[in-house]
């Protein structure tokens, strides 16, 4: 018996078909919102341009950006062709006059000899440096417009990263390091929840950020381990219209959680906060469950009422 299905082929598109000149067209296209979010939802995190061709001594860094939410300093250099040499000394040049912590070099193919190069960096820098090597590709199917696909050919191995790290805390941080892996563990099995958000890696601190499609605003979970009590906020680094129209909006937030918030309003910063008393994190690790299905409901709730603001 003969099945058919109706199929197309998938095809690879050359690059320079598409982009033919490196700055002018492939760079150009890499830092528009859209394009550059799709690469930080390849390395897991939400980029913020600052600027192109951003000027390190006499030379100049294909694209220089900021982490959403912990303003750490990115540099994207481009390459389309083979990696060289001379492009892995830029990039730890380049690193180093930007004060860079999170170093991504996109390619057309990765020699085998580079991408060696870029594990040895992972594995002997310290855990607040990240090198992403990153082949860019186009794909097609039949007379279909083509598609960039991002392939990570090396990352930071984030458990080794992790084991390193977690010897050099203190308790308090041990605990929010393994709220929030227990967190990232759990987010990661709800459908819903991975609709509206890209969970953050774990770490040390007492949150751990949200993005909301926009460097405008996000959303963070919160943990007090002194106080007994877990959280979230609706956070506006500086935009104040922003700010101030989410205060006045609280009492739709508290119907929403259920939960009292607390409006901030700071010299740049502004937005509300919620907290939810009776959560023994140190003493209470069996029960971190219940905490963080909690604090990804409120997540949940509070996009939806955001996008129903229009904030």
């Amino acid at each position: 018996m003969t099945n058919n299905y109706d199929l197309g082929k998938i095809e690879t598109v050359e690059l320079r078909k598409i982009w033919p000149h490196e700055a002018l067209d492939f760079t150009k296209w890499l830092a528009e919102d859209e394009n550059l979010q799709l690469l930080g939802d390849t390395i897991g995190t939400e980029l913020e341009l600052i600027e192109i061709e951003s000027s390190v001594g006499s030379f100049n860094v294909d694209i220089f950006a900021n982490e959403v939410g912990t303003s750490r300093k990115v540099i994207i250099e481009n390459q389309l062709e083979d990696t060289n040499h001379d492009h892995l000394g830029k990039i730890i040049t380049y690193a180093s006059g930007k004060d860079a912590e999170i170093i991504v070099w996109i390619v057309a193919r990765a020699r085998d000899e580079h991408r060696q190069a870029i594990e040895w960096l992972n594995q002997h820098t310290d855990n607040n440096f990240g090198f992403f090597l990153i082949e860019i590709q186009l794909w097609k199917i039949g007379d279909s417009k083509a598609a960039p696909r991002f392939h990570i050919v090396e990352q930071p191995n984030e458990w080794t990263k992790m084991i390193k790290l977690s010897a050099e805390l203190t308790e308090t941080e041990r605990v929010k390091l393994s709220y929030w892996t227990q967190y990232n563990e759990i987010a990661k099995r709800n459908p819903e929840f991975l609709q509206l958000f890209n969970p953050q890696k774990p770490s040390k601190d007492h949150w751990t950020t949200l993005r909301c499609g926009t460097s405008d605003y996000h959303i963070a979970l919160l943990i007090d381990t002194q106080k007994k009590c877990i959280g979230i906020e609706f956070y506006v680094p500086d935009n104040k219209e922003i700010g101030h129209r989410a205060i006045a909006a609280k009492e739709q937030f508290e119907e929403c959680l259920c939960l009292e918030a607390r409006p901030f309003d700071a010299k740049k910063a502004s937005g509300l906060r919620f907290y939810k008393s009776g959560y023994d994190i140190k003493g209470n690790s069996e029960k971190w469950p219940e905490y963080i299905e909690e604090q990804i409901k409120w997540a949940i709730s509070m996009r939806y009422l955001i996008n129903s603001l229009d904030l």
